[in-house]
């Protein structure tokens, strides 16, 4: 029973991984997307997040049996739980990706406000996060995690400042300028949201290590 429950969990970290590996391409092609007012690229990315939705319901239902047939006690039933929620924070980013897509369908036959400078950096940065929480929980490296965590800091930081130069620069001086703008600001927001689910990864991680909320409570990384 102890070896076919390894091996159900083993799975369970396969399927989760090809689930990562989708959001992470599904955030990288929206932003090439924006980029290249690629509207092709963009309609892909909608298309694909039905893949996507339907691995969700696959793991859900995975997760779902393990805890039925084995009753896992502490770090088995950590692991599970933490694979649960990540589940359910990569589906979200996956939402977060489309957004950003029908933004790309709307400004894709306009000339672009500006170069996109920080936008791409703040999408760099939601990959990496994103990507840095999962190989967290894969190599149950709490130290990785953290990092994600604290890091969520200069994702705020990066999309405040795209805010405010898109307001203050071009829609507070040219009110025509808005319905090019205002796409900018909400990808921004979107890609600021990825980064928080990235966190919120991060932070289920660190409990499943140790048994510890962090959740509300980042100040206490800073202090360790």
């Amino acid at each position: 029973m102890e070896r076919h429950l390894d091996e159900e969990l083993s799975k369970l970290k396969t399927n989760l991984l090809k689930m990562a590996t989708l959001v992470e391409e599904a955030i990288h092609k929206s932003i090439d997307a924006l980029k290249k007012r690629d509207k092709d690229l963009a309609n892909k990315v909608i298309e694909e997040d039905q893949r996507i939705d339907e691995l969700e319901i696959e793991i859900e239902e995975e997760i779902i049996e393990l805890l039925a047939l084995f009753q896992p006690m502490a770090i088995d039933l950590r692991f599970i739980t933490t694979g649960m929620h990540i589940n359910a924070e990569l589906e979200r980013i996956a939402d977060l990706t489309v957004n950003i897509s029908q933004r790309v369908l709307e400004v894709a036959d306009q000339p672009l406000l500006k170069p996109l400078i920080d936008i791409p950096k703040l999408a760099s940065q939601a990959k990496t996060m994103v990507h840095n929480s999962i190989d967290s929980f894969v190599k149950r490296d709490e130290d990785m995690a953290k990092k994600v965590i604290l890091s969520d800091n200069e994702s705020n930081k990066l999309r405040t400042l795209i805010i405010k130069e898109l307001i203050n620069d071009y829609m507070v001086k040219d009110g025509t300028t808005a319905p090019r703008a205002v796409p900018l600001l909400l990808v921004a927001r979107d890609l600021e949201r990825i980064c928080d689910h990235a966190s919120a990864i991060a932070e289920d991680v660190i409990y499943m290590i140790q048994a510890k909320m962090v959740k509300h409570h980042r100040e206490r990384l800073q202090k360790e």
